[in-house]
């Protein structure tokens, strides 16, 4: 069953927006949501020349954000991984991501990446304002966090 945002989310959500600065670089807010988020100090970072990669814990799951760069054609993606495959009733387990995928992920989406059962958001960072950076990552922590167990629970995986 996919989880609901809780109002108290939400409004965190909300609140980090109006804290963060509206000349700030796109990488200055990522990192102000990550920190809001992650409470057991687990945040890590990886800066290249193809962007910066951030990995935090959130609940039970691992959460991973991308980004490309600062200018308009750069992207965002966050991403978690909720079940290791081959699962127990495979053809149930599609169903279900695809159920789940129409009523309840708002801009995430759920699908198999490597084996795995992930939930990921993706977005170009042209006219992207800090709000919507902390709603991806607090919509896919929260959505992860809510659905991995009980997806391990129903469907099993390796």
């Amino acid at each position: 069953m996919v989880g609901q945002i809780s109002n108290s989310e939400a409004d965190m959500a909300k609140v980090e927006a109006e804290l963060i600065q509206d000349n700030s670089t796109h990488q200055e807010v990522i990192e102000t949501v990550i920190s809001s988020l992650d409470q057991d100090n687990t945040a890590m970072v990886s800066h290249t020349d193809e962007g910066s990669v951030w990995k935090f814990s959130y609940g039970s799951v691992e959460v991973f954000v991308q980004l490309t760069g600062e200018s308009e054609n750069d992207l965002l993606t966050v991403w978690s991984s909720l079940l290791q495959l081959p699962a127990r009733d495979e053809p149930g387990l599609m169903r279900r991501l695809l159920e789940m995928n129409w009523t309840g992920t708002f801009e995430t989406c759920f699908s198999i990446h490597d084996g795995k059962v992930m939930i990921s958001a993706q977005r170009t960072v042209a006219d992207m304002y800090p709000g919507e950076i902390s709603r991806l990552i607090t919509l896919v922590a929260n959505l992860a966090d809510d659905n991995d167990d009980l997806l391990k629970e129903e469907f099993g995986g390796s």
